[in-house]
């Protein structure tokens, strides 16, 4: 999120605030919690409600809930349960990565896809051609918000995330190229099981990326850093 230049070094806080790396109990003794936590669940909240506006646009769904759409299909469940469902399996792969979850990992794995369902429940499907559209950019643009408020409170990665930078790190590959090829496996199950594929998967997944960089310095909350012991610090220095 920083960018620095020849022709000045100053930065705004905004710039300055960087994600921390840390375990689950670092996370929870970083400080700040009561927002923190505020910050995770109106993320979660907003999250699933983003995710709900796109499927009722009936334009497409975003990569993984092509797979969601594709399973309800053969299982007799919601969608957000079958999003909870698909969650929790993501998270047994992380085991062979040894990734470690935090308590917005968790988090995120339930109330994502209660909010859907309670989205879904309440708003029908639109009927002119223009509703449906407004419906998929308004739900692809609050999900990147939603993407920034939860990444941004720090308490851990979501199951897909954490299985994206899981693999990275096994793998030794980038990020993007993990990425994309976790997504483009999802739809294409998704799509053989007769998900919702359309305009929106593929304005989702070039959009999304770019929302949640710009908008991720605005969510991401200073956390109190343990400072190094004397001990710590080399001799020479």
């Amino acid at each position: 999120m920083r960018h620095d230049g020849c022709m000045s070094t100053k930065t705004t806080p905004k710039q300055r605030r960087q994600l921390a790396n840390l375990g689950p109990i670092e996370q929870i003794r970083a400080g700040q919690m009561p927002r923190r936590l505020v910050q995770l669940l109106a993320g979660l909240a907003l999250y699933g409600f983003s995710l709900a506006l796109v499927l009722r646009g009936t334009l497409g769904a975003t990569p993984w809930d092509v797979l969601s759409t594709g399973l309800i299909r053969f299982i007799p469940v919601s969608f957000g349960t079958m999003t909870i469902i698909s969650s929790a399996f993501v998270l047994l792969l992380w085991i062979p990565l040894k990734q470690k979850p935090g308590l917005g990992t968790i988090a995120n794995a339930f109330l994502v896809g209660i909010a859907a369902d309670a989205t879904l429940a309440t708003i029908g499907e639109a009927e002119s051609l223009w509703a449906r559209i407004a419906l998929m950019l308004g739900g692809i643009f609050l999900n990147g918000v939603a993407t920034a408020m939860y990444i941004g409170s720090q308490l851990g990665p979501g199951p897909r995330d954490g299985l994206m930078t899981g693999l990275s790190r096994v793998s030794g590959k980038s990020i993007r190229l993990v990425r994309t090829g976790i997504e483009v496996t999802v739809v294409a199950l998704g799509f053989a099981l007769g998900g919702a594929l359309g305009v929106a998967t593929v304005i989702y997944a070039l959009a999304i990326g770019p929302l949640a960089q710009w908008m991720l310095p605005w969510f991401t909350i200073d956390l109190k850093m343990p400072q190094p012991t004397a001990q710590d610090i080399p001799s020479g220095l």
